[in-house]
């Protein structure tokens, strides 16, 4: 028997982000899912060894690799309609977790329980740091079309930063100071 599970992971790169916006370049999944993991895994060094709070940032990094695997099934949904309002906000984690076990089940039996938390990320702080890196690299994505011109993000990095402002998680809170404006320079002002 073939398992298609790693096989339909790899498709992560055909399933574009920002459908609804004017982009200068464009993204998809898979470069959004790495950018989360990098940035989940340096969320969780903050916390641990800066802030000297418990983290793990192997287990954060690795559930930000899988965060949006549902979307391999589902498509990426407009966050505009995914939040429109609780109903539909609801509906849509429970497409997500439906998409979730249906990748599980083309697992061989026996990586099914060591995959099952990175697809349903269950562990609390795993999951606000993982939420936290996923805003930060739309933040990201924002401040980089900003940057070159694209005046269509102003109102998304905007309403973006003050999502992350209203997380108050401390590991967040330290990136932005000391790491986001970084994200402004050019590669010359960046050496």
């Amino acid at each position: 028997m073939q398992h298609r599970f790693f096989a339909l992971i790899s498709r992560m790169r055909y399933i574009g982000r920002w459908g609804l916006m004017r982009n200068t370049f464009e993204e998809n999944v898979q470069e959004h899912s790495h950018m989360v993991a990098v940035l989940a895994h340096g969320l969780a060094m903050i916390q641990r060894d800066i802030l000297g709070q418990p983290a793990n940032p192997d287990r954060c990094a690795a559930a930000a690799l899988f965060h949006d695997a549902s979307e391999i099934l589902t498509g990426d949904l407009p966050t505009p309609i995914k939040y429109y309002n609780p109903a539909i906000k609801q509906a849509y984690k429970e497409i997500e977790a439906v998409s979730c076990r249906k990748l599980l089940s083309m697992l061989p039996q026996e990586l099914q329980p060591g995959y099952a938390p990175l697809l349903e990320e269950s562990e609390p702080e795993v999951q606000r740091i993982v939420k936290a890196a996923d805003k930060l690299s739309a933040y990201i994505k924002c401040l980089e079309e900003l940057k070159a011109g694209n005046s269509e993000f102003e109102s998304a990095a905007h309403q973006t930063r003050q999502s992350l402002e209203n997380m108050h998680l401390p590991c967040l809170d330290w990136f932005m100071a000391h790491c986001l404006d970084s994200f402004r320079l050019n590669l010359d002002e960046l050496e």
